[in-house]
């Protein structure tokens, strides 16, 4: 099976780069140079490959193969408004790594990475992980072209391993969602030091933006290297939580065993059941698709990654099993499974004591990673840990996982996406140099039934 590189020689490189000064002595580039890259080096990187692009947002990128529509299809709605326009330096590349899951460019190499560096800068970098199990581009719509049009230079990381069979890379369980965090910390630090020598002049700031498992790593972030980032926007993050507290095993099997017969039945002990799993009061409505594209898939990846000895010689069980069928993930049981599979969760999992500002934003209705078992319980777990002060929590009534279920139910539900944005404005007005505008206190926010409901999100 692929490897991961060696811990040891992670950290040797991120501490040379930790330890060098970010402020790099090459000039900046001259007043009304459109694209100078003669000091574009990202340190680290195996390969890098620098473009001058007339425009860095998707408008333009998809037109020069610099972005890929497939890696961030369904995860914005159709009506979400985009700005373009943002001429710049694109640097794509990749650092050393084992495994050859991501074919991007046609380069069969993992921990792939895209840094893009606006003409017009204002001083600061956004650093996200990708969703899921997306690629690098994963984030460019909802993320990059936003951030980019507000002077942000951006950086976007793989994680270090990429599509439905990312529990093949590494050798112990867990060990694919640990190189995740590293690939964070490593692409943050490289990004810090490439935007300090391109621009000639130190970063004012810092932050960590992802969705769901990029939130995830935005969580991780901050409780791990505050000192690399002034805040960060978690939106929908994943929860490994570090005690026996219910996680994605505990309540997915319940959904596969359980949707199918109140689907159809209308079985009243189904549903009960599925609600005692942590799923949202009325959002029965999204189960149907989340069954049919999500819930397995989820499973039975995660439960290879944390549980491979589950199925025995089985790669990620089988999909869509019927309950009884030996080794089904349907009939999985978490609290019955050896103490080992415990230790793989808690190896990946958060603790809640982040060290910088942080913004949560999660949809009520999120029927992936339920908010009851995700949002609420990293809320209790920032509090218990004293940090309170430092997180913001925003439930977005109405809102689920995918903001293309927006799409598909727009009389019922309202998308996150804009929630997100919000709240990232509030956490730049909560970190300004001096003393910043601390955001409305954490509260659920009521579902927008008016306006441009695809765009727009107040959380005061």
């Amino acid at each position: 099976m692929p490897t991961l590189r060696r811990p040891s020689v992670l950290s040797a490189l991120l501490g040379s780069l930790l330890a060098a000064p970010l402020m790099m002595a090459a000039p900046p580039a001259h007043a009304g140079t459109r694209c100078t890259m003669s000091h574009v080096h990202v340190p680290g990187a195996e390969r890098q490959v620098a473009a001058c692009l007339d425009d860095l947002t998707t408008a333009g990128t998809v037109g020069t193969d610099h972005t890929d529509p497939a890696d961030w299809a369904s995860l914005q709605s159709t009506a979400t408004r985009n700005p373009s326009g943002v001429p710049g330096i694109q640097i794509d590349g990749y650092f050393p790594d084992t495994s050859t899951f991501n074919p991007t460019h046609g380069w069969n190499h993992d921990s792939q990475f895209v840094i893009r560096l606006p003409e017009r800068w204002n001083g600061g970098l956004v650093v996200s992980g990708a969703p899921g199990n997306h690629r690098q581009y994963a984030n460019d719509v909802t993320i990059s072209d936003w951030v980019l049009a507000k002077g942000y230079a951006f950086a976007s990381t793989d994680k270090g391993n990429v599509d439905g069979r990312f529990y093949l890379d590494g050798r112990r369980p867990g060990d694919a969602y640990l190189e995740w965090y590293r690939r964070m910390t490593q692409v943050t630090v490289a990004a810090k030091a490439v935007v300090a020598r391109h621009y000639g002049r130190p970063l004012r700031r810092t932050y960590a933006a992802g969705i769901s498992n990029g939130g995830q790593l935005v969580r991780w972030a901050l409780e791990n290297h505050p000192e690399l980032y002034d805040g960060g926007v978690d939106s929908e993050g994943t929860l490994w939580p570090p005690d026996d507290a219910p996680n994605a095993l505990v309540y997915l099997p319940v959904a596969l065993r359980e949707y199918p017969k109140y689907a159809a039945t209308g079985d009243p002990a189904a549903h009960a059941a599925m609600l005692r799993a942590g799923f949202a009061p009325g959002s029965e409505f999204l189960w149907d698709f989340n069954y049919r594209v999500l819930w397995d898939g989820t499973q039975r990846r995660s439960r290879e990654e944390l549980d491979p000895s589950y199925d025995g010689d089985l790669e990620a069980g089988i999909p869509f099993c019927q309950s009884g069928t030996p080794h089904c993930d349907a009939d999985y049981d978490y609290y019955r499974r050896p103490m080992s599979v415990h230790r793989a969760v808690r190896r990946a999992s958060l603790s809640g004591r982040i060290g910088k500002p942080m913004i949560t934003v999660q949809g009520t209705l999120d029927s992936l990673l339920p908010i009851r078992v995700h949002g609420d319980r990293y809320d209790a777990m920032v509090r218990s840990r004293g940090a309170g002060a430092l997180h913001r929590y925003y439930r977005i009534e109405g809102a689920s996982h995918l903001d293309i279920e927006y799409d598909m139910f727009p009389d019922r539900m309202r998308p996150l996406l804009p929630c997100m944005r919000t709240a990232f404005e509030a956490l730049e007005r909560w970190t300004a140099p001096g003393g910043g505008h601390a955001p409305p206190p954490s509260a659920t926010i009521p579902r927008q039934t008016s306006g441009d409901v695809a765009n727009t999100c107040s959380i005061s």
